[in-house]
């Protein structure tokens, strides 16, 4: 990926449900190149991406595993709302 312009100018993961307790926190933040790499494993893995740069930028200065921010709770709703519709064929 040396020498190539980023794809993707940061990229966040949320981890939410069971896993984290009753609100969505920060599991990794990356940003250029690396937020490449990170967009590139998740898909591998079958982990959905949602691109959203705006929301992307809010949360990419939160530390590792802190919770998401009251003022973001209506944002990450949406998104998390979008991965768990059933998608159509």
């Amino acid at each position: 990926m040396k020498g190539r312009p980023s794809r993707h100018e940061r990229a966040v993961g949320i981890v939410y449900g069971e896993q984290c307790g009753e609100t969505p926190s920060i599991s990794i933040s990356s940003e250029k190149s690396e937020a490449d790499e990170v967009v590139r494993i998740a898909r591998r893995f079958g982990i959905p991406v949602v691109e959203n740069a705006s929301l992307a930028r809010s949360l990419s200065p939160l530390d590792l595993d802190s919770q998401i921010p009251p003022s973001l709770f209506r944002a990450v709703a949406i998104v998390l709302a979008h991965l768990d519709r059933p998608q159509r064929s």
